[in-house]
């Protein structure tokens, strides 16, 4: 099989082919199209083709007739409502027109150079994705099959992190059949190892979706509920009255930390709504930190980048509690929001790297793995 560099250098054009992966199957669909359009917009046209590449909500394949425009048709977070014409009419037909079976694309089979997975969530940032790229040999962007399920498995991340020592809020995973047949004994033991108030989430799944701030144990049941919407292990984590930080990390074997920002949510916590749809949160862009607090932040950020096995980029997320001045980690995210207002981007912009740049380097960064795995 050519390598990338003779797929680009043979074509007329001498630009790099990337396919660009976007929707999807999570409940973080319709962020995803947010991010690949930011994506796209800073792949540099003199030097990269860009192939856009959707899938539906019930995993079909588009890529022909401008998928980007096909799946933001339905997606509440753009401006097109499902009455107007041009959007998606539900199931597997989308502009009157069977979209493409749930196989793989013909055009990911060789005929690009690399592939940039915007795709958020399940079936997307868990290493189903990623797997599926190895085996037909083709270069991706972000971390490979191991890191990539191990970072969106939250119980499995903690497990892991918890590990190699760094700092966590008390949590434990509860699985969803032992909360349906004994929400009390569950409930109990709860209360006494992690107590009130707590944070309920899916173990897989990102954007806030599915997470509830539960205050008492008469909240539990419906938050333990929504989780179990998305998936069969629920992480449940101590509450803290804690500033929010993130910390963006890029690189293979080198990994280097952006700055740090921190987050004033508009809302009690930064839920789904607080990132996405309300403007009222507020980014602080860098950190207000000493010196020393930053590289401490930095530091973390890369043990975990590290202990995890990623590589390309990742947003690490912490807890800084006003109380103790305790620094927790919350979580690693694989594949990190592009959109306008995400932090990633924002992170790197202020640290020097305008977003062309960051998408240049994670491409780069793509080929280089790819290159080292080959030999």
């Amino acid at each position: 099989m050519a390598s990338p560099s003779d797929r680009s250098r043979a074509r007329p054009s001498g630009k790099i082919r990337v396919a660009v992966l976007f929707g999807g199957q999570s409940g973080e669909h319709d962020v995803s199209l947010r991010s690949a359009q930011t994506v796209m917009g800073a792949l540099d046209p003199d030097k990269y083709e860009v192939v856009p590449v959707g899938i539906t909500r019930e995993g079909r394949w588009l890529t022909a007739d401008d998928p980007m425009r096909r799946l933001t048709a339905s997606s509440p977070l753009f401006a097109l409502g499902a009455g107007e014409e041009g959007a998606g009419v539900g199931g597997d037909v989308i502009d009157g027109e069977a979209a493409v079976p749930a196989t793989l694309p013909a055009v990911l089979g060789g005929d690009v150079d690399v592939v940039f997975p915007v795709l958020h969530g399940p079936r997307g940032e868990d290493g189903t994705v990623q797997g599926m790229l190895e085996l037909v040999g083709v270069p991706y962007v972000g971390a490979g099959v191991l890191g990539s399920a191990v970072a969106m498995d939250k119980a499995m991340a903690k497990t892991i992190l918890a590990q190699a020592g760094l700092p966590q809020v008390p949590w434990r995973t509860v699985a969803r059949k032992d909360w349906e047949r004994e929400p009390e004994a569950v409930t109990a033991g709860i209360a006494q190892v992690i107590g009130f108030p707590c944070f309920v989430k899916p173990a897989n799944m990102g954007s806030s979706v599915g997470i509830a701030k539960v205050h008492d144990a008469g909240e539990l049941p419906g938050a333990m509920a929504a989780a179990g919407r998305y998936d069969r292990k629920i992480v449940v984590e101590r509450g803290v009255d804690a500033r929010e930080f993130e910390v963006a990390v890029l690189g293979n074997d080198e990994p280097m930390a952006s700055v740090a920002g921190e987050i004033v949510p508009a809302n009690e916590f930064y839920d789904y709504d607080a990132k996405y749809l309300d403007d009222r949160s507020e980014l602080i862009i860098p950190a207000e930190l000493e010196g020393k607090d930053l590289v401490l932040l930095q530091d973390l950020a890369l043990d975990a980048f590290r202990a995890l096995d990623l590589e390309g980029m990742a947003r690490v997320d912490f807890f800084w509690e006003r109380e103790t001045d305790h620094i927790y980690i919350n979580e690693v995210n694989t594949i990190p929001g592009f959109t306008s207002i995400s932090m990633y981007p924002k992170l790197w912009q202020a640290s020097g790297v305008p977003l062309p740049e960051l998408v240049d380097r994670l491409i780069a960064l793509a080929l280089e793995r790819h290159a080292e795995r080959s030999r």
